[in-house]
């Protein structure tokens, strides 16, 4: 708690540090080290709450930091920066898309960029669609990925994001660069949402050539997992979003129901090869895929699944034991 606190102190006094260097007349350019620094070690996941402090702060520490009244003949400054991303005007946020340019300085900043997609203005989302590729071009591959690992997993819940705006973060994790930082992301990710990630990611074909090794290194058993049942199908899955079904209308009961898609994969892996790696995985989750699979395809492997059967049956994991004694019982029913 004291160091969220802290945090946030510090984001303050960052962002008006930043609001005095644009106001003060001595500066051709605003001075935004101190607040790349603060915003670089704020959590991504609450990107609202440090939105809506951030602009706050921002605009009363322009309004406490400007000419003196006895200068109101000069000329106000013009300047644009990224923090007019979340400018309260919305003709500010339209013309800081279309000015900025160069690299985004971190994750945070790209972030706020990505958010513009959603924009309750139409011309925002539409400056936002033209310029974040050219961002993106320009800016550090990891800061891009840590955006999109939370982007991707709220975007169905965004209400005004179209299949443009969908369309124009697709071609962005298309990129090779990006593909490859994704690929990084998703082995070495101790937590967060990354089978989620990966499901949403397999919208396009970039991860296909990496599946046997996310499958083989990656950290979290729920994403090793999703990549073995991606390749023994030759399939990824995502949820496209939910809608409501009515499952008794006369009480108004009912429930969001998923809405799924899929993609066929642009490569494929030996059905038997993918038993053998899976079965020894470490985590009983992937173990558990593999077993399913064995018990759905028992008879196209002749002995080799009754070895995997048994390998199965003497699993320490209950739920994967249960289905290689399952297999047993269907190679027992298939010699009578």
């Amino acid at each position: 708690m004291q160091q969220s606190h802290d945090l946030e102190e510090q984001v303050i006094s960052a962002v008006k540090d930043f609001a005095s260097s644009i106001n003060s007349g001595g500066r051709v350019v605003a001075d935004m080290s101190s607040l790349v620094e603060a915003t670089s070690q704020l959590p991504l996941s609450n990107l609202d709450y440090w939105e809506r402090l951030i602009r706050s702060e921002f605009s009363s520490a322009l309004e406490s930091s400007s000419q003196p009244k006895w200068k109101i003949w000069s000329k106000p400054s013009q300047l644009l920066t990224w923090l007019d991303l979340i400018s309260w005007d919305g003709y500010k946020r339209e013309k800081t898309l279309r000015t900025i340019s160069g690299a985004a300085p971190n994750s945070f900043f790209f972030s706020l960029a990505i958010r513009r997609l959603n924009d309750w203005v139409p011309q925002v989302r539409e400056a936002a669609r033209e310029k974040l590729p050219l961002i993106v071009n320009a800016s550090d591959p990891i800061h891009v990925v840590d955006a999109l690992c939370i982007t991707l997993s709220h975007w169905n819940s965004w209400g005004r994001i179209e299949e443009t705006d969908k369309q124009v973060l697709l071609t962005i994790i298309s990129s090779k660069e990006v593909g490859q930082a994704l690929k990084t992301k998703l082995i070495s990710s101790t937590s967060g949402p990354m089978a989620s990630l990966f499901s949403q990611v397999g919208r396009t074909p970039v991860l296909d050539k990496y599946l046997s090794e996310i499958a083989e290194n990656a950290i979290q058993p729920s994403v090793r997992a999703k990549a073995y049942r991606s390749q023994f199908e030759e399939r990824i899955v995502w949820i496209e979003g939910r809608k409501w079904e009515w499952t008794d209308i006369r009480y108004c009961k009912g429930r969001l129901k998923p809405i799924v898609s899929d993609r066929k994969l642009t490569i494929t892996t030996s059905f038997s090869e993918l038993l053998k790696k899976s079965s020894c995985d470490r985590s009983s989750i992937v173990r558990r895929v593999a077993a399913e699979f064995l018990v759905r395809e028992f008879n196209a492997l002749g002995e080799e699944s009754l070895q995997l059967a048994k390998h199965f049956a003497s699993d320490k994991s209950p739920s994967v034991a249960e289905r290689g004694r399952f297999a047993l019982k269907k190679f027992e029913e298939s010699q009578v």
